[in-house]
């Protein structure tokens, strides 16, 4: 029951932190239609045009604090298993 209870609180607290942290940037393609230059743009005529914008990859904090302790706490628990395994056999 008390596993149960650890990976409750972890993802309740992980929940309520706010915030993000971006982790990578995706260079993106924007590609627009706007009115050609100089007098063919005044009869209606159109040129296509590309802007490279960098989109970022976002991550919630709260995902990162209980990910890290879920982790944590399953490495202390690999841990006190090893170690009365070994000085079961001993």
């Amino acid at each position: 029951m008390r596993d149960e209870i650890i990976a409750a609180v972890t993802t309740l607290a992980g929940s309520s932190v706010g915030g993000t942290l971006t982790v990578a940037t995706i260079p993106t393609v924007i590609t627009s239609t706007v009115p050609a230059a100089g007098i063919a743009g005044w009869f209606g005529a159109t040129t296509t045009i590309s802007t490279v914008v960098a989109a970022p990859v976002l991550v919630p904090a709260g995902a990162v604090i209980a990910v890290g302790s879920l982790l944590t706490y399953g490495a202390y628990k690999t841990w006190r298993y090893l170690k009365a395994r070994e000085e079961q056999g001993a």
